[in-house]
């Protein structure tokens, strides 16, 4: 594209970025030239189109969320000032709530505590902070902790000759956002991609807006099924692709791993995580481009660039890393840190923040079929993995 100012503007991304009752933030529009430089690839690998801004602000769009400044899109995550810099804490979860009387060193704390951990961390150095809340395992980065990195590449068995996606068996594994976005870009490039989840801890976002858990998982078939069953471990073996994100080592301790679990010729095993193949931090979208440093930039300090950015990103450059893979022949494990993704995308140059073109806001995706109800498929996925387990591939 000719016009990446325009580009940002028109995407809706510059939208998003920005104090709440300030201007849109155009600084950041070379994120949109790498992304879409991504997609064309993805495109020619995959044989399928990807709408890139769609791809980065849909969520957005479907939720009716525009831009807060430190105060993320979505919420649950806020961008706070220490003695030394500035760190972001996310709180989505009950747990994460739970711990904020332990983090802040009181017995309790209001209904809204964003308060309350204001003032705690004001006058505290930025990675004395950090090291408190990661110890209580919240989702927690220092703004720009991490550093760019490339997807790490294993060989874990044999070659076949290269692929594309079509017609391959994808066991995803994931929740969220970044992971069911690689498992989509597989669908829609003509996978059969299997939607696994544990009947006791389904993905997160079903308990959210439909339209955004339907968007990221139609045409899947829905697998509930225990994470220590038989018929996990079967569906793995049978499996071409796997996309987990789970913590290092979680899915290890069950013999669910590359290592433990053989799989046909050209199995391409994707993890994703937040900081690393080698930290136990959980991570969100928008903490995790905090990490990375994927801010956009006010007067008065950083604010949060998008809508939990380093989700789809990730989930563009994962489903990219796959596609390379099939090419090569599989036979890989590959691992993609979602801070280290947001970390390259920060890395590219910044223009101003002001722009004489208007932005507008985020366009939500095209609505389609919703998505699966949990364990509606599971028949059909144990005759598909009985076949591919008992008929040679």
């Amino acid at each position: 594209m000719n016009d990446t100012g325009a580009d940002w503007a028109g995407s809706g991304l510059a939208w998003l970025t920005g104090l709440s009752d300030g201007p849109p933030d155009h600084s950041r529009s070379a994120v949109l030239t790498r992304a879409e430089s991504v997609a064309a690839e993805l495109t020619h690998l995959l044989g399928v189109p990807v709408d890139t801004a769609t791809t980065l602000t849909g969520r957005a769009a479907l939720l009716g969320l525009s831009r807060r400044g430190r105060v993320s899109a979505g919420g649950a995550t806020h961008l706070l000032p220490t003695r030394d810099g500035w760190w972001a804490l996310t709180l989505s979860r009950a747990d994460d709530i739970e711990a904020v009387p332990a983090l802040v060193e009181a017995d309790s704390v209001p209904e809204d505590p964003w308060p309350v951990v204001a003032q705690w961390c004001a006058d505290r150095r930025s990675d004395e902070v950090l090291d408190r809340a990661t110890l209580l395992d919240l989702p927690v980065a220092r703004l720009g902790e991490a550093a760019p990195t490339v997807p790490v590449v294993r060989t874990s068995g044999p070659r076949t000759e290269p692929r594309t996606a079509e017609g391959l068996l994808v066991a995803d594994l994931s929740s969220m956002w970044a992971g069911p976005l690689c498992g989509q870009l597989l669908a829609t490039a003509g996978a059969t991609v299997v939607k696994v989840e544990s009947p006791n801890r389904l993905d997160g976002t079903r308990s959210g807006d439909p339209a955004f858990y339907d968007w990221m998982n139609h045409g899947k078939l829905s697998y509930a099924v225990d994470f220590d069953s038989d018929s996990l471990r079967a569906l793995l073996a049978a499996a071409d692709v796997v996309i987990e994100g789970s913590r290092p080592g979680v899915l290890a301790r069950r013999d669910v791993s590359p290592e433990a679990l053989p799989g046909p010729d050209g199995r391409v095993w994707l993890r994703i995580t937040g900081h690393g193949s080698q930290s136990p931090r959980v991570a969100f979208g928008d903490d995790a481009a905090v990490a990375g440093g994927l801010v956009g930039t006010s007067a008065s300090g950083p604010v949060f660039c998008a809508d939990a950015i380093a989700d789809p990103l990730t989930g563009l450059e994962a489903g990219l890393a796959v596609a390379r893979s099939l090419r090569r022949g599989g036979g890989e494990t590959v691992d993609i840190a979602m801070a280290g993704v947001a970390a390259t995308y920060a890395a590219l140059p910044t223009g101003p923040s002001a722009s004489p073109i208007p932005a507008a806001p985020p366009r939500p995706p095209r609505r389609g079929a919703p998505a699966a109800t949990p364990g509606a498929d599971n028949a059909t996925v144990d005759a598909i993995v009985a076949q591919r387990n008992t008929v040679p591939c």
